[in-house]
Protein backbone atom coordinates (compact mmCIF):
# COMPACT_ATOMS: atom_id res chain seq x y z
CA UNK A 1 0.00 0.00 0.00
CA UNK A 2 1.28 3.59 -1.03
CA UNK A 3 1.33 6.04 1.68
CA UNK A 4 2.78 9.18 3.33
CA UNK A 5 2.56 10.01 6.81
CA UNK A 6 3.77 12.85 8.75
CA UNK A 7 4.75 13.46 12.10
CA UNK A 8 6.94 15.94 14.02
CA UNK A 9 3.76 18.51 14.54
CA UNK A 10 2.70 19.63 17.72
CA UNK A 11 2.45 22.98 20.06
CA UNK A 12 5.59 25.94 20.22
CA UNK A 13 5.67 29.25 21.42
CA UNK A 14 6.02 31.88 18.74
CA UNK A 15 9.96 32.08 17.97
CA UNK A 16 10.46 28.33 18.33
CA UNK A 17 10.65 25.32 15.85
CA UNK A 18 9.47 22.40 14.79
CA UNK A 19 10.79 19.72 12.39
CA UNK A 20 7.96 18.02 10.12
CA UNK A 21 8.63 14.40 8.64
CA UNK A 22 7.20 12.79 5.65
CA UNK A 23 7.85 9.18 5.51
CA UNK A 24 6.80 6.63 2.08
CA UNK A 25 5.80 3.06 2.43
CA UNK A 26 5.26 1.57 -1.00
CA UNK A 27 7.65 3.96 -3.00
CA UNK A 28 10.86 5.67 -2.57
CA UNK A 29 10.32 9.30 -2.28
CA UNK A 30 13.69 10.25 -4.48
CA UNK A 31 11.50 10.00 -7.66
CA UNK A 32 9.20 12.26 -6.53
CA UNK A 33 8.57 16.08 -6.11
CA UNK A 34 7.59 16.57 -2.46
CA UNK A 35 5.65 19.48 -2.00
CA UNK A 36 4.85 20.50 1.85
CA UNK A 37 1.26 22.54 2.55
CA UNK A 38 -1.16 23.69 5.05
CA UNK A 39 -4.73 24.99 5.73
CA UNK A 40 -5.61 26.78 8.42
CA UNK A 41 -9.09 27.08 9.96
CA UNK A 42 -11.34 28.72 7.58
CA UNK A 43 -8.44 29.49 5.06
CA UNK A 44 -7.63 27.52 1.87
CA UNK A 45 -4.77 25.08 1.71
CA UNK A 46 -1.22 26.89 0.58
CA UNK A 47 1.59 25.34 -0.80
CA UNK A 48 4.06 25.66 1.69
CA UNK A 49 7.44 24.65 0.52
CA UNK A 50 8.60 21.58 -2.57
CA UNK A 51 11.66 20.04 -3.36
CA UNK A 52 11.83 18.30 -6.97
CA UNK A 53 13.70 15.16 -8.07
CA UNK A 54 15.14 16.26 -11.25
CA UNK A 55 17.31 18.93 -9.98
CA UNK A 56 16.77 19.49 -6.02
CA UNK A 57 15.66 22.83 -6.95
CA UNK A 58 13.40 24.04 -3.29
CA UNK A 59 10.68 26.43 -3.44
CA UNK A 60 8.76 28.43 -0.60
CA UNK A 61 6.47 30.28 0.05
CA UNK A 62 6.94 34.27 0.64
CA UNK A 63 5.40 33.93 4.06
CA UNK A 64 7.81 31.06 4.95
CA UNK A 65 11.04 31.72 2.99
CA UNK A 66 14.42 32.33 5.37
CA UNK A 67 12.63 30.59 8.04
CA UNK A 68 11.66 27.06 6.28
CA UNK A 69 13.72 24.74 5.04
CA UNK A 70 13.19 21.63 2.64
CA UNK A 71 15.15 18.77 2.65
CA UNK A 72 15.69 15.29 1.60
CA UNK A 73 16.90 11.84 3.72
CA UNK A 74 16.99 9.33 0.85
CA UNK A 75 18.44 6.75 3.41
CA UNK A 76 15.30 6.92 5.43
CA UNK A 77 13.17 7.93 2.38
CA UNK A 78 12.29 10.45 4.31
CA UNK A 79 11.28 14.51 3.38
CA UNK A 80 11.46 17.12 6.14
CA UNK A 81 10.44 20.85 7.26
CA UNK A 82 12.48 22.33 9.57
CA UNK A 83 10.61 25.55 10.69
CA UNK A 84 12.67 28.04 12.30
CA UNK A 85 11.38 31.22 13.99
CA UNK A 86 7.37 30.09 13.98
CA UNK A 87 4.79 32.29 14.19
CA UNK A 88 0.81 32.54 15.39
CA UNK A 89 0.07 32.55 11.71
CA UNK A 90 2.06 29.46 10.46
CA UNK A 91 -0.83 27.63 12.87
CA UNK A 92 -2.39 25.57 10.37
CA UNK A 93 -2.69 20.81 9.61
CA UNK A 94 0.58 20.58 7.60
CA UNK A 95 0.35 17.84 4.49
CA UNK A 96 3.36 16.36 2.46
CA UNK A 97 2.48 15.53 -1.12
CA UNK A 98 4.41 13.76 -3.47
CA UNK A 99 4.31 13.74 -7.39
CA UNK A 100 6.04 11.44 -9.85
CA UNK A 101 6.23 13.78 -12.53
CA UNK A 102 9.56 15.39 -10.59
CA UNK A 103 8.81 18.98 -10.92
CA UNK A 104 6.97 21.40 -8.25
CA UNK A 105 3.59 22.96 -9.11
CA UNK A 106 2.70 19.79 -10.98
CA UNK A 107 -0.58 17.88 -9.63
CA UNK A 108 -0.02 15.79 -6.67
CA UNK A 109 -0.56 11.74 -6.60
CA UNK A 110 -0.29 11.18 -2.84
CA UNK A 111 -1.22 12.98 0.28
CA UNK A 112 -0.67 12.12 3.39
CA UNK A 113 -3.37 13.10 6.48
CA UNK A 114 -1.63 15.81 7.95
CA UNK A 115 0.16 17.00 11.42
CA UNK A 116 -1.15 19.71 13.52
CA UNK A 117 1.19 22.48 14.27
CA UNK A 118 -0.06 24.84 16.81
CA UNK A 119 2.02 28.27 17.58
CA UNK A 120 0.95 29.95 20.86
CA UNK A 121 1.96 31.37 23.82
Amino acid sequence: QLQLVESGGGLVQPGGSLRLSCAASGFTLVYYAIGWFRQAPGKEREGVACISSLDGNTYYADSVKGRFTISRDNAENTVSLQMNSLKPEDTAVYYCAANLDGECGRAYDYWGQGTQVTVSS
